[in-house]
């Protein structure tokens, strides 16, 4: 039990490691076992997709959407979708910032492919998601309020200096502490990234950023498509709970059991959605390649997976038709109800509602289109 008040800086905020004991029970470790079959299930299903661009431009954008969701931005999937790759201006603020959350991912994701995670990192990712420059907190009277009663729940530490050497204390424990399960470093390196607090804003969502970041730096993941936000949303209350049980009572168990098990069945829960968005892009191109086979090509059929909200410019830049032909196929695969076309400002755009519905759909099933209800095994061994 530590003596702390939630109302007075919590300057002494332990160290890292914490006592072994308390963070590597065998209870722990044969959790850490059963993460680990289902990340590397995760990996495998994705790498059956035959475009990995698919997974990369959808998922990061469900996470993003529901991480910043948890700090209450709330956007929408079909938002983010029709704005992620164009001038982002034209996006409400909730939107913009969604999407630079997924940008942070992207490029967060590049760096520690290269090197590992550090305090410069943390700041550069979260610069990157205000979409300003922005350093350590300096400035005092930082606290974390209820939401419901206004009642404050946690002061994180005060003074710079003070932040940034336990920050370096949090980068050297990942690091360094190469004996302890890398899942077990991520889930006590997120709860230290979080009672830190080490900005003024976007704690949060860098810290969640931080732990798939933790996960490719280890070759656990590929790449950033663990929808782990899913998760912290259908638990928000067990998630902050427990943050604080370690804080006041250096409750690590139950903290780590909870990353744990999030882990396994988001992984669980991601490998069957992209069981089902091979599944789906298979029928796809059985479908198109029998109904419109003039214009049937794998690649269009997977630029409409790569583009969900698919714009002609899309087809140009891929090489796949010239502008006015690729306004005829668009309007071709409308007709065949793949896709519909909506007003977007001063354009048209191409939305694909089969395969939004599946990924924004909490159940991992989608129809067969009308017409096409046999098995398309043969079409799915040609094009793996």
């Amino acid at each position: 039990m530590t003596d702390f008040n939630p109302k007075l800086p919590y300057n002494e905020l332990p160290r890292l490691p914490p006592p072994i004991a308390q963070i590597e029970s065998t209870d722990i470790l044969k959790r850490c076992i059963k993460a680990r079959v289902a990340l590397a299930e995760l990996k495998q299903a994705a790498e059956l997709i035959p475009n990995s661009a698919v997974l990369v431009n959808a998922l990061p954008l469900l996470e993003a959407r529901a991480s910043s969701e948890i700090e209450n931005i709330v956007t929408t999937t079909d938002k983010l979708f029709e704005f992620a790759d164009i001038a982002e201006d034209r996006a409400d603020a909730a939107t913009k910032e969604a999407l630079r959350y997924r940008t942070a991912l992207y490029e967060g994701t590049k760096m520690v492919q290269r090197r590992m995670l550090t305090t410069d990192m943390a700041i550069q990712i979260c610069s990157t998601i205000k979409g300003m420059e922005l350093d350590i907190r300096a400035e005092p009277g930082t606290t974390l309020k209820n939401r419901m009663s206004g009642e404050t729940i946690y002061t994180p530490p005060v003074g710079q200096q003070l932040l940034i050497k336990m920050l370096d204390n949090w980068a050297d424990f990942m690091q360094r502490s190469t004996d302890i399960d890398p899942l077990v470093r991520m889930a006590v390196q997120h709860y230290q990234f979080e009672a830190i607090h080490p900005f003024a804003d976007g704690n949060g969502r860098t810290g969640r950023i931080l732990n798939i970041l933790f996960l490719v730096e280890h070759g656990l993941l590929d790449s950033p498509i663990l929808y782990l936000s899913r998760y912290i949303i259908q638990n928000k209350a067990a998630y902050y709970r427990l943050l604080q049980q370690v804080t006041r009572d250096q409750a690590w168990a139950p903290w780590i059991d909870f990353i744990l098990d999030g882990v396994e069945e988001t992984c669980t829960w991601t490998t069957d959605k992209i069981k089902s968005i091979r599944e789906l892009m298979q029928h796809t191109g059985q479908f198109v390649q029998e109904s419109l086979p003039k214009i049937y090509s794998w690649e269009l059929v997977e630029l409409l997976f790569k583009q969900p909200y698919c714009r002609i410019g899309n087809l140009v830049d891929s090489g796949i038709a010239k502008r006015q032909t690729a306004s005829v196929y668009l309007k071709q695969l409308c007709d065949l109800g793949i896709l519909r076309e909506v007003k977007s400002g001063r354009e048209n755009i191409f939305v694909h509602p089969k395969y939004i519905e599946l990924l924004t759909g909490e159940e991992n099933v989608w129809v067969y289109y009308a017409g096409l209800e046999s098995d398309n095994s043969d079409f799915a061994t040609a094009i793996d």
